[in-house]
Parts: structure tokens; sequence; C-alpha cells
């Protein structure tokens, strides 16, 4: 075969790739996570609240701790029982940080600590943002920016980005799990996060 010839081969080769469809091409690596888990917030909404119904369903051992700092995953390990994987959630409430006393700021750098904690641990990251476009900017008040706020905090620093498809139109964390080359797992309604947790913690 002559030289030209090769690279014309090479070259039909490449385009069947390019252009077969999805399910024919090598896939990545399923994303898989472990147990225990601790469950927190970067921004105080009900996020951690509708993983916890969902892994007490799946009966999963979890913990679940809003305010959540860097001890409370050096007090597991030093216990010999340390977590494996941190779910943060993110979504600002105003209500919830008034409730608690706190300002966005305390949240974030409350995130970014644990974030450092669990990363020294090696502890899995998975940012979840679970309640829709309603706790994205879109669906806030004027002005308010909290809720992206924590979306930039957490998301581009996490191992896996659990979202709600629905809070995704705009490809914001499609863009983040592109950019960080994070595993981005969307599911379409709230009760579709049980199989989801469930495949993700499958052994």
């Amino acid at each position: 075969m002559s030289r030209l010839h090769r690279s014309a081969a090479v070259l039909a080769a490449a385009a069947l790739v390019i252009l077969a469809p999805a399910a024919l091409r090598p896939q990545a690596q399923e994303a898989k996570a472990e147990l225990p888990v601790l469950i927190t917030s970067c921004g105080q909404s009900n996020g951690p609240t509708t993983i916890k119904v969902v892994m007490q369903r799946l009966k999963m051992p979890f913990d679940i701790d809003p305010l959540a700092g860097p001890e409370t995953l050096q007090a597991k390990a030093k216990a010999g029982t340390p977590y494996k994987t941190l779910i943060i959630t993110m979504g600002a409430s105003l209500k919830g940080m008034g409730a608690a006393g706190i300002e966005i700021e305390d949240e974030l750098g409350r995130a970014a600590a644990l974030i450092a904690e669990a990363r020294k641990q090696g502890i899995q990251i998975i940012g979840a943002h679970i309640e829709g476009m309603k706790r994205r900017s879109q669906g806030a008040a004027a002005g308010d920016t909290t809720d992206e706020q924590t979306i930039d905090a957490v998301a581009p620093n996490s191992n896996i980005l659990l979202v709600y498809k629905e809070g995704n139109a705009d490809g914001r964390f499609t863009t983040i799990a592109q950019a960080k080359k994070i595993p981005l797992i969307e599911f379409e309604k709230t009760v579709d996060l049980i199989p989801t947790l469930e495949k993700l913690f499958a052994k």
C-alpha cells in the first residue's frame, strides 16, 4: 500500500470514529463512590434533606451536618471510621442562612476548608445541585447571586457532579464538567435519585 493510500485509510478510520453513534464509541469509566458518606450543603438549602431521605431508603450509612467543617472529617478519621465520600449540595437559601446566623461568605469559606480537608484525606467529593432552576439565579430575587457563588465554590472542585437535569438547562454544569474533566451525572426527576445513588454507590 502506498503512503498516499495509507494516509487515506487512516483518515477514513478517524472519520468513522468521529461520525459513529455515541453508543458505539468507547465509553469513559463509570463514576463510582464509596460509603460511608457525609452530607452537607454550601448555602444552607434543603438539598441535604432530600439526599438524606434517599440514603435512608437505600439503607446506606451516612451522616448529615449542615455546618460540617474540617474537624468533622478529622474526628471521623480519628475514630477509625473515616468518610469515603463527601456530598456537598450547592444552592443558597437566604432564609436558611439567616436561621443559622451566617452569611454567604461564611458558607463559601466553610466549603473551601471542607474541600481542602477532604482532598487531604483522599475523600471523594460529590457536588450536587438537585433543586433545579428555582434554586438558580434565574429563579432568585433580582441581584441575588448567592446560588451561583455556591456553584463556583463547589462544582469545579468536585470529583463527580450530580445534577437535576432541569437545573442544567443553560449548560452551566456541562461547561464546568468538560473544562475540569469531571464526570457529570444528570437525573430527570427527584425520584430518579434513588436508582442514581444506588448505582453510584454499588460495589
